[in-house]
């Protein structure tokens, strides 16, 4: 059955196309004054929320869970 029917040709591949430009990475003084004024309430947002958590790691009743004796050792 081979011989009656022949492989199928591929098609030639397009040609390639050159790469754009890449944009230019200069930023104006007023681009860098809003990226600092963003960084700036990022920061600011962060220290707050910080400040709302009122529980840690040295609470007594963290230091109580460490002391529970257990059954294994004794």
């Amino acid at each position: 059955m081979s011989a009656i029917f022949s492989p199928p040709k591929m098609p030639s591949l397009p040609p390639i196309q050159p790469l754009p430009t890449p944009p230019s990475t200069e930023v104006s003084a007023e681009e860098k004054q809003r990226i600092a004024s963003e960084q700036a309430a990022i920061e600011r947002k962060r220290k707050g929320r910080k400040s709302t958590i009122l529980t840690g790691s040295l609470t007594p009743e963290a230091e109580a869970e460490i002391e529970k004796k257990t059954l294994l050792g004794s």
